[in-house]
């Protein structure tokens, strides 16, 4: 069985509200040496054992399902087979 990773995250040149939310919020933790924050998705997906092309499968399904290619850019791994 194939375990794929997807990580979809905004591109650099997009705003990142929730980002900020997290690194303003930093201080109150104590934390102030923390340059920027971003925040971004993981999806995991478990193919069956006798699935074929899993990565070309799984970029479809990224491309086409899991990220707005106009704001968010992903990355596919593949964990195990």
């Amino acid at each position: 069985m194939a375990r794929v990773v997807v990580d979809v995250m905004l591109k650099s040149e997009i705003l990142d509200p929730q980002g900020e939310a997290v690194l303003g919020a930093l201080p109150r933790l104590g934390v102030t040496e923390v340059a920027s924050v971003r925040i971004g998705k993981r999806v995991e997906i478990e193919f069956d054992e006798n699935a074929q092309n899993v990565e070309e499968q799984s970029r479809v399904i990224a491309d086409q399902l899991l990220a707005n290619p106009v704001i968010e850019s992903f990355t596919v791994s593949i964990e195990g087979a």
